[in-house]
């Protein structure tokens, strides 16, 4: 995608990876893509928010060549240190020897330490400014949303919040940059959640803190690090940032998410009758196959609903350790104030009960009744698991 201009004097240059597989080495998103998104504001002096990762070295360079001489600029400002908003910054440096890196006090320590960079460095404080001729811009300084270095810059006078991490989205940008030209609301929407969950949701507090300090600040656009500039419904985004992040601590919607593995299709067939009891207790429900689904893609889900029903067998005389996994990184992304129980099979003694509720402790769920059977689930067995699943959700609802 060639530059494209977001408002008087001001240039998105971003660029899209379709090639990554595993965001931070860890998320998929083969399928998704992402943009690194980057602005150029073309004043009397010349100021870039945001780089991108390494692997677009050429077309990040070529993006501001076609605006202005990459040697021409005067500022590169850090909003965040995380090699995909930093990756080309070393071979910046060499080209525009002369430009001010500007960032907080934590990035220039950082700077250091990632890219040996100490000269030509600008500590700005919360809510500093920097003039750039017609354009002004202002610092604000937004620890751990994500990494305790991280800052927001706003241009004052277009009203143009550069929000870094927050406000993003997984996604590679299908040929348009703002919200009112893109006609695939859902996807973005979708991928703007697991990225939060993914990636930000650890950080819910210190979200709210940050979007209660910009309360007042006028911004009629949102330019984040990745995925869609929001221009003209901005408070689109910011409310479904607030809702997730009050989500940490606060009540969930009245949802079930599912989640099962299964060794040789004996709990499969209970989930399917424990499914069908969600339903008819008036929940919806999400179900997700551990052994096929990347965690990534269940960690929304177990964020926004309220109720978790976990469907694994005995192993071993432990959890089914596919399950056990992906608990794990719930416990990492401590995603608390669910209500949940647990179905499943065993052989001939149980055990996965007892490590599943251990697995579990620091994340003080509440816990419902389990229910288990031995072997293959009889046609009892089986209404039992129905009632199991709609005494589930209507302790929900």
């Amino acid at each position: 995608m060639r530059p494209i201009q977001v408002k008087p004097d001001i240039y998105w240059i971003g660029v899209n990876d379709r090639t990554t597989d595993l965001f931070e080495g860890l998320w998929p998103i083969a399928r998704e893509g992402v943009s690194y998104n980057s602005y150029l504001i073309d004043d009397e002096k010349k100021a870039i928010i945001d780089l991108s990762k390494a692997l677009k070295s050429d077309e990040f360079f070529n993006q501001v060549d076609s605006i202005v001489q990459v040697s021409q600029l005067d500022y590169i400002i850090v909003n965040h240190m995380e090699p995909d908003h930093t990756g080309v910054l070393k071979l910046l440096r060499r080209v525009a020897p002369n430009a001010v890196i500007l960032g907080t006090q934590k990035t220039k320590d950082m700077l250091k330490s990632f890219y040996g960079v100490t000269e030509n460095v600008r500590v700005v404080n919360d809510g500093d400014t920097l003039e750039l001729g017609r354009h002004t811009l202002k610092f604000f300084v937004t620890p751990f949303v994500h990494w305790p270095e991280t800052m927001m810059t706003c241009d004052v006078g277009e009203q143009v919040l550069f929000s870094c991490d927050a406000f993003g989205s997984y996604g590679a940008l299908n040929g348009v940059i703002f919200d009112d030209e893109c006609t695939d609301h859902a996807f973005y929407k979708r991928e703007a959640l697991r990225y939060y969950v993914n990636i930000v949701a650890l950080f819910s507090t210190s979200v709210l803190r940050a979007i209660k300090k910009l309360t007042d600040v006028p911004v009629s656009v949102i330019a984040p690090s990745h995925g869609l500039v929001w221009r003209a419904h901005p408070e689109t985004i910011i409310n479904e940032y607030v809702q997730w992040a009050e989500y940490a601590a606060g009540p969930a919607e009245p949802g079930v998410t599912l989640l099962y593995g299964s060794m040789y299709g004996n709990t499969e067939k209970m989930m399917n009758a424990v499914a069908q009891g969600i339903s008819e207790g008036g929940l919806p429900v999400q179900i997700f196959d551990v052994a096929r689904t990347h965690v990534s893609y269940i960690l929304p889900s177990l964020w926004v609903n309220k109720g978790v029903v976990v469907g694994a067998p005995t192993y071993e005389g432990k959890l089914f350790p596919l399950v056990k996994q992906v608990l794990s990184m719930v416990v990492q992304k401590r995603i608390r104030n669910k209500v949940a129980t647990r179905f499943g099979s065993y052989g001939w003694s149980g055990g996965a009960q007892k490590d599943f509720e251990a697995v579990v402790a620091p994340l003080k769920w509440t816990l419902r009744e389990p229910f288990e059977f031995i072997g293959a689930p009889s046609e009892a067995d089986l209404q039992r698991g129905l009632a199991f699943g709609k005494a589930f959700a209507e302790t929900l609802g």
